[in-house]
C-alpha cells in the first residue's frame, strides 16, 4: 500500500507499507529519485509534481499512438529539484484533447536518454469527460536494459472516501 500526502507549499509526505515484512517506510525527499520498490519507476513517478519546480517549454507537435500530442521539454528549477526527481531534463508527450503523458523521456547530467516511459490504455476517470487517466505505463531503463509495467485494474473517481483511509494505521491493515 501507499500513502501520499500532496501538499501544494512543501515536499510530499509519502509512505509504504509493505506487509512481507509488516513495516511502513517512510520515503524522504532525497529518496524520491531512487527505485519504487525494485521496479523502473521512481519514488517520484508515483506522486504528482510540483508544477513550481520545473520550467516548461513547448518544443513542438507529434503524434503517438494515434494521438496527437505537444512535445514539452521539462527542466528543474535548480540541482536540488534534479537529485530529488533523478534526472536533468524530460521530454513529455501531452495528448492534446486529454492531457495525459502518452510518452516521456528522462535524460542524465550528460543528456543521454536514460529511461523512457509509454503510457496506454486510456480511460476516461469521470461522466463530464474532463478527467483521463492512462491505466497502464511501462517504464525501460535505456542504460540496463531492464523494464517495468504498472497497470491500474480499478479506477474510482471521486468516491466518497472517509478521514480514516488517509492515515498509517489504516494503510497497515491493507
Amino acid at each position: 500500500g501507499m500513502l501520499i500526502y500532496d501538499y501544494d507549499e512543501r515536499n510530499d509526505d509519502m509512505w509504504i507499507y509493505m506487509p512481507a515484512l509488516r513495516k511502513t517506510r517512510r520515503i524522504i525527499s532525497n529518496e524520491k529519485s531512487k527505485s519504487f520498490m525494485g521496479s523502473e519507476f521512481s519514488n517520484a513517478d508515483m506522486s504528482a509534481p510540483s508544477l513550481e519546480d520545473f520550467n516548461y517549454t513547448v518544443t513542438g507537435s507529434e503524434t503517438v499512438e494515434g494521438t496527437n500530442c505537444w512535445i514539452v521539454e521539462v527542466i528543474p528549477v535548480n540541482e536540488n529539484v534534479m537529485d530529488e526527481v533523478g534526472y536533468d531534463r524530460q521530454l513529455a508527450w501531452i495528448g492534446k484533447q486529454d492531457f495525459v503523458f502518452r510518452k516521456a523521456e528522462y535524460y542524465d547530467e550528460d543528456d543521454k536518454l536514460f529511461k523512457q516511459m509509454i503510457s496506454s490504455d486510456v480511460r476516461q476517470m469521470d461522466k463530464s469527460g474532463k478527467k483521463y487517466i492512462a491505466t497502464r505505463m511501462e517504464m525501460s531503463n535505456m542504460q540496463n536494459g531492464r523494464k517495468s509495467v504498472m497497470t491500474i485494474d480499478k479506477i474510482q473517481y471521486n468516491p466518497d472516501v472517509k478521514e480514516e483511509y488517509f492515515t498509517l494505521g489504516y494503510l497497515e491493515r491493507l
